[in-house]
């Protein structure tokens, strides 16, 4: 059941993600107010990540990824797959999690508009681009 979870919202996480910076590119490129709605945006992917960061660690300790990598890591880094999902996924993740915490942090020290969103831009951006580069693609579809 956690893995379904984990993976339905990662969906959610996704599409919001992919949202925020959308809307962070045109509010950076068009000079326009960083307005609450913007701000809105920009907790409401910091929450959602996070709450996929914990239930992707729940999942993770209880996966066979996570007990394969502990009883035989030599075949865990030899096999692809299985590296990917029990080492490169969830370091990746939590990365992509960091990049987007660091933005939203950064985010409040600006004082112009400009600057909150191409704060914004740049690491919920960068956090979009890991997330991206390493979902199990093949256990989406």
């Amino acid at each position: 059941m956690m893995k379904d979870v984990h993976s339905y919202w990662a969906y959610i996480v996704l599409a919001i993600l992919i949202f925020a910076v959308v809307n962070a590119v045109i509010g950076f490129t068009q000079k326009k107010a960083f307005k609450d709605k913007d701000l809105r945006i920009g907790l409401f992917t910091l929450i959602l990540s996070h709450i996929q960061l914990l239930i992707g660690l729940v999942w993770y300790f209880m996966s066979p990824w996570f007990d394969l990598l502990i009883t035989d890591a030599s075949t865990v880094m030899k096999t692809k797959e299985i590296r990917l999902l029990a080492v490169e996924h969830p370091i990746m993740m939590i990365l992509a999690i960091v990049f987007i915490t660091i933005g939203w942090s950064k985010h409040k020290k600006k004082t112009t508009d400009t600057a909150k969103f191409k704060t914004f831009v740049i690491f919920y951006g960068i956090g979009l681009l890991l997330i991206l580069s390493r979902i199990p693609w093949n256990n989406w579809f």
